[in-house]
């Protein structure tokens, strides 16, 4: 209001002198007024007040993808720095809660938050893959590489650009270690991490079926298609026919 009261007396004003007018009207400037509250200070990675002290602090749910797919690039452009500050600001008051031996109130929130962040680059991603094929046929995404790392296991990485090759790179050649086929130190290590990963695949699947076991026995009604599903790799049969099972119906 007052905004547009001080506009009608400056044009009141040059319209008394024709002569002023036009050249008073393109010297006028006027900035808009922002009424948004500005914390330019440390407050900024800290909660409000209100919710220091309690032991709870209500918040919605997540962005999901679908609530992401229908935003314009400049929301969320705008979006992720929200997030951002979201997310410092709770790592703050995370920390000062430690610090002070107290419970941190709704952890929950921070979780909240980077599930949102990780949907916002992938929605992006999809739209930069979508942009890239459209234009060049290609995904846009950097190229990645299958190679055989030190110890003779199967790795993957993205490729770079480097201001020099490979074989005029001294430190690179200093650093790099390449696969050797017939190192038998190499070769006991991949006995023994075989022998390992055996050894914990078996250990998993015996812990798997003791554990549908003790199930069936505390829950003998219970929906074997949706126990079948949470352990695929279990024999349901083979478990109620155990010594460990009570025979339940």
């Amino acid at each position: 209001m007052f905004y547009n009261k001080l506009l009608s007396k400056i044009f009141n004003a040059c319209s008394g002198n024709s002569g002023l007018k036009s050249a008073s009207l393109r010297n006028t400037s006027a900035k808009y007024i922002s009424t948004t509250a500005r914390r330019d200070d440390l407050n900024e990675f800290f909660d409000i007040k209100e919710n220091w002290g309690v032991p709870e602090v209500k918040s919605g749910r997540g962005w999901t993808k679908d609530d992401l797919r229908i935003k314009s690039n400049e929301d969320l452009h705008k979006l992720w720095y929200i997030l951002l500050k979201e997310r410092n600001m709770l790592l703050t008051m995370e920390e000062e809660a430690k610090e002070q031996v107290k419970l941190f109130p709704s952890p929950e929130r921070l979780d909240k938050v980077r599930d949102s962040m990780k949907n916002l680059e992938d929605v992006v991603r999809e739209r930069n893959k979508a942009y890239h094929l459209l234009e060049t046929g290609k995904d846009g995404e950097r190229p990645v590489e299958k190679y055989i790392n030190p110890f003779g296991m199967n790795a993957t990485k993205r490729l770079y650009e480097y201001p020099l090759p490979k074989h005029m790179n001294k430190k690179w050649l200093e650093n790099h270690v390449p696969y050797k086929e017939n190192n038998k130190d190499i070769q006991q290590f991949q006995l023994k991490l075989g022998e390992n990963t055996f050894m914990y695949k078996k250990r998993k699947r015996t812990r798997d079926f003791n554990h549908v076991i003790g199930l069936l026995n505390r829950f003998p009604n219970m929906d074997m298609e949706a126990l079948k599903g949470q352990y695929p790799d279990v024999d349901i049969e083979k478990a109620k026919r155990s010594r460990k099972y009570k025979g339940w119906d």
